[in-house]
């Protein structure tokens, strides 16, 4: 029974594009396991924060947090093999649909491992929120952000949050501790104007490519890196990546204007102030007229500590110890909504329990088992009394 309730769940919530659906399943999935639901809006109408709440048996301690984001990326029908909304679960064992990964899954998941709990009369010790916030993929700022720095946030008293993290291809659960500051940067040069046949001076074409190769002689450095030293991982160096470049006026007028924006994840042992003036030195070596702005400046994010002095850690390891699954600790290569949490004293870790699997979030024909989907309820049924207890 439970377990084609539990794969149901798995089915209706990836059959949903939209907020106001994953609201209303929520609001039917808390109903149905006697828990109280809220939802607020911590900036706009539109992204809504759904809240679900499992009363502590000693509610004024600081409370446990469980999160994970409704909204998933877009989808190109055309390049998937099954409908992106379908949740086919297909001879293997497959489950198909954008979201299955990242992250309606876990959210669902959460719920399943509680509806256990209760079954065999388990109360917490410390309250449990269940959270589900909007616009993680757009970069959490009508969610999360703006949810953290209100009364409602303030009134839950969070001390610890999982939150989501990604699948493996090995035999042991990745665990984000920390996250990449993300800055994404438009250069702007401007320059010599004139007729295409000539060779001008202080042309914008000449600033920008200076600026440019200086950034990607950066990114080859830490290409190598990770070439060279097969410990690190892509979450421990920073990216540089080319994403946008315009300008220009027709194909024989030199162009007043050049532009070019550079999505950068910097790793967590990078100075950024020094960082951001080697940068600034760059746009002044390449001459007058280039100049640049920040469309995204993240702040640093303190990593989680994993030792004896975070017992919400000491917990979480013991857990997974007990149930003799392996582990490893790494930097998130992205960036979840725990980068808003973590300055504020909450301690917060990345987990999905897939393993065994390749990492699809974005992909074409995102897909989780449903054999790893039923065993993460049970792996959180473990994780969150542990994790309640402390």
């Amino acid at each position: 029974m439970w377990t084609t309730l539990y794969l149901s769940l798995c089915h209706e919530i990836n059959c949903l594009p939209s907020i106001a659906g994953c609201v209303e399943f929520i609001k039917r999935q808390a109903a149905s396991l006697d828990l109280p639901v809220d939802v607020v809006y911590p900036v706009n109408n539109a992204n809504p924060v759904v809240i679900v709440k499992w009363l502590g048996s000693q509610p004024d301690l600081p409370s446990i947090m469980l999160n994970s984001h409704m909204d998933v990326v877009p989808v190109f029908p055309e390049h998937w093999t099954h409908g992106p909304f379908s949740a086919d679960l297909d001879d293997e064992g497959r489950i198909f649909a954008r979201g299955t990964q990242d992250t309606k899954g876990i959210g669902t998941q959460y719920l399943g491992a509680i509806r256990v709990l209760k079954a065999k009369g388990y109360q917490p010790k410390r309250t449990i929120y269940v959270t589900f916030v909007p616009d993680e993929e757009l970069g959490g700022f009508l969610g999360m952000q703006g949810f953290v720095k209100g009364s409602r946030f303030k009134e839950l008293n969070v001390g610890f949050s999982l939150d989501e993290g990604c699948s493996n291809l090995s035999d042991s659960y990745f665990i984000f501790y920390a996250e990449r500051t993300t800055w994404q940067i438009r250069f702007k040069a401007s320059g010599t104007t004139g007729h295409g046949s000539q060779l001008l001076p202080n042309t914008a074409a000449e600033k920008l490519h200076y600026v440019v190769t200086k950034l990607l002689e950066f990114r080859t450095t830490q290409v190598k890196r990770l070439k060279d030293d097969t410990n690190l991982l892509p979450g421990d160096v920073t990216a540089v990546n080319l994403t946008i470049l315009s300008g220009g006026v027709q194909n024989n007028v030199l162009p007043p204007l050049l532009e070019a924006v550079f999505d950068i994840r910097i790793a967590i042992d990078v100075d950024l102030v020094a960082f951001e003036k080697q940068i600034r030195d760059w746009c002044t070596q390449a001459g007058s007229g280039i100049e640049f702005e920040f469309e995204r400046k993240d702040e640093s994010s303190p990593a989680t500590k994993m030792d004896a002095s975070n017992p919400f850690w000491t917990a979480f390891e013991n857990s997974l110890t007990e149930q003799n699954l392996k582990y490893t600790p790494i930097v998130c290569p992205g960036c979840t909504d725990s980068r808003f949490l973590r300055p504020l004293g909450v301690s917060a870790l990345g987990f999905s329990p897939m393993k065994n699997m390749p990492t699809l979030p974005h992909a074409h024909d995102e897909f989780t088992r449903a054999d790893i989907y039923l065993h993460g309820i049970e792996v959180y049924t473990k994780i969150i009394p542990a994790i309640a207890s402390v």
